[in-house]
């Protein structure tokens, strides 16, 4: 049977051109398929239209001619015999299957990673890569994989059937090494192009988010994700004059309690001296997992979803207008454990050589507190526990879990009500051997699937997209911290313990334009009914404040290199610090400032009906202030201010 679809003239690349055709019309298909996804949140004009199907055509060649190269440069050199030997034909098939499949599984891959994040492959899904076991564990539990995959074997079988003849023929053909070396070199020449002229760059051209996701490509973003773990700051973004801007970062940081211990550029290195006499509390501090603001009836949830938060929360100090300055678990941890704001790229939690910096747990192991991170997953994950004990922390992970502790695990880890349980154990050991304990806690159980023991509350666990789904991770994240309290309230420790309650970063972080505020919003809640009065507080605040607040409130004097600062000082400057891994923001006075890649700046009325991006210059006003934060960030980490055995390195050799 002859397939005059594929009909091409008689050279053995025929092969390449027919398998780039069948990628280039799936990655359309695909492109429209979110286009009509995304069709609410567009403007709909001829450029939109023409920017995402021409753009993101360009960004399709380019990926499919990466990936051919490797089998160009093998159809050039390899002679006539041996193409034309059965065990070469054979295997040219099997491969041809194979490439087949993958196109099938990315789209279908690409098709699920959408519908949770909102945008096409990134840096999360390169996370998805490298840890098999829990992402793995995570799909299988969340998808129906079994028949999703025998669905792709068919739909392979199907493009293969119509291939197969066209294919046999391809290899088939006899050519000398001058003529393949003419088509080779004419293929080649697109990977070329596309390496010296196309580059992320191109795929940040429109305002709206969702047009630039639309006009990219999922694989070749997910290969960029790879070669970009970090930027560069000062190639990337707008920067200004250093001395000036290390100025404004040392007042924006200061206070009356502040002694500096050196100048230099952006060296914030300070002492906090308090007046009072130092309160060593024990101090229980809860990251959960994706706890947005909105889930709670304080801000307008109407489902009841978070009974005991919404009572336990006005027992004691609710931050209302709080936010996250990321859209990772790690980029919520790096900012509550280091004060700093992030830096483009990955998180300090992820990068090598990020140990002995000043931090949180810092502080209190100066003070004698058994510092603990305590995490319902494997702490390898997003090398957390490399981090936390090359910062000086004791790790308790799911590994140090006995199984008789265990009630219920999925993809991600122990369930909260285990981890929570494992704490009440760790906090017992810390009294009863006289010490103060300073745990940080990371839960994982409002994850997808959002599985949970049954019977704990009135929604089904979600198990193979079947269930009650976010609702349920929630609502179970909310009895399992009453749990914790009812369990805590009995142990001899609970009078003198101070417990605090702060999303690692929302449930949903893809926007229309720049960075979505709303998907920034989390709580913040610092309970100790014997120490702390209850109260709204409503400035305007980030995670990089939590530690100076938390180390305010205990009266501790300390050595410190926090870009925070005490949100309940007289002097604080509301504003809060949010990002992802390229834009980097400041929200203040209900106005939004973005630095972005290729040198730009924008600003956003938050306030706005319609808002829309707009491109100021580096004098408007509280532009040197938001360079001052994250040009200082990267100053501090390049030239590694931020740690404390680097100083006591200095004072030895002096």
């Amino acid at each position: 049977m002859t397939h005059k679809l594929f009909i091409l003239p008689k050279t053995r690349f025929a092969l390449v051109v027919q398998l780039s055709s069948i990628a280039l019309a799936g990655f359309a298909i695909l492109r429209a398929e979110f286009f009509i996804r995304a069709w609410g949140l567009m403007d709909h004009t001829l450029f939109e239209w023409i920017y995402i199907f021409g753009q993101g055509f360009i960004y399709d060649i380019a990926f499919i001619s990466y990936f051919y190269i490797p089998f160009v440069i093998l159809l050039l050199f390899l002679p006539n015999k041996w193409l034309h030997n059965v065990f070469f034909k054979v295997l040219t098939q099997i491969t041809t299957s194979l490439i087949l499949y993958g196109l099938c599984f990315n789209a279908i891959a690409e098709w699920f990673f959408w519908d949770e994040f909102g945008v096409r492959f990134n840096f999360i899904s390169v996370d998805y890569l490298i840890y098999r076991r829990e992402v793995t564990d995570n799909i299988m539990q969340s998808y129906p994989v079994f028949w999703i995959l025998h669905i792709l074997f068919i739909l392979t079988a199907v493009l293969f059937y119509f291939l197969r003849a066209p294919l046999i023929k391809a290899i088939s053909v006899k050519e000398n090494f001058s003529q393949r070396a003419v088509i080779a070199i004419c293929l080649l020449l697109i990977p070329g192009m596309a390496f010296l002229f196309l580059n992320q760059s191109q795929r940040s051209f429109s305002d709206n988010n969702y047009v630039n996701e639309l006009a990219s490509n999922g694989p070749y973003q997910l290969f960029a994700a790879f070669r970009n773990n970090t930027l560069d700051y000062r190639q990337f973004y707008e920067t200004g004059d250093d001395r000036t801007l290390s100025h404004i970062l040392k007042e924006q940081v200061d206070n009356q309690n502040n002694q500096y211990h050196s100048e230099g550029l952006y060296n914030i290195y300070r002492r906090i001296e308090e007046k009072e006499p130092p309160k060593k509390l024990n101090v229980i501090l809860i990251s959960v997992e994706s706890l947005s603001a909105k889930f709670l009836t304080r801000f307008g949830e109407q489902k009841n979803i978070t009974p005991f938060m919404d009572d336990w929360f006005k027992k004691g100090m609710l931050f209302t207008n709080f936010y996250a300055t990321g859209t990772r678990t790690i980029r919520g941890l790096e900012a509550i454990t280091l004060s700093i704001p992030p830096t483009p790229g990955r998180s300090i939690v992820k990068r090598p050589d990020n140990g002995n910096m000043y931090s949180l747990g810092k502080v209190f192991k100066d003070e004698g507190y058994d510092t603990t991170f305590l995490y319902g997953g494997r702490g390898y994950f997003d090398n957390m526990n490399a981090f936390f004990s090359g910062n000086g922390y004791r790790i308790v992970d799911q590994n140090d879990l006995r199984d008789a502790e265990v009630t219920f695990k999925n993809a991600w880890g122990v369930a909260d009500e285990d981890l929570y349980n494992r704490t009440i154990y760790e906090a017992n050991q810390a009294h009863n051997s006289k010490r103060p304990f300073f745990f940080h806690i990371m839960t994982v159980s409002n994850h997808q699937p959002y599985t949970f023991p049954e019977g704990k509350i009135d929604l089904v666990p979600g198990e193979g997209g079947i269930g009650s789904g976010r609702a349920g991770g929630i609502k179970y994240t909310d009895y399992a911290l009453s749990q914790l309290i009812k369990k805590a309230k009995k142990q001899p420790w609970f009078d003198d313990t101070v417990f605090v309650v702060v999303a690692d970063h929302c449930a949903a972080s893809a926007g229309k334009i720049g960075l979505p505020v709303k998907k920034y919003h989390i709580p913040l809640f610092i309970y100790a009914p014997k120490h702390i009065e209850a109260g709204e507080i409503d400035l305007l605040s980030s995670q990089i404040d939590i530690a100076p607040t938390l180390l305010s409130l205990l009266h501790f004097s300390y050595d410190n290199f926090f870009f925070g600062k005490n949100i309940l000082a007289l002097d604080f400057n509301e504003r809060a610090l949010i990002a992802n891994y390229q834009k980097l923001g400041i929200l203040k006075n209900k106005v939004l400032l973005i630095l972005s890649p290729r040198k730009e700046i924008g600003l956003i009325n938050i306030d706005s009906k319609k808002p829309s991006l707009q491109k100021v210059p580096p004098s408007y006003p509280f532009v040197k202030e938001l360079m001052s934060y994250y040009q200082g960030a990267d100053y501090v980490l390049k030239n590694r201010l931020n740690r404390w055995t680097d100083r006591e390195t200095d004072l030895a050799e002096n």
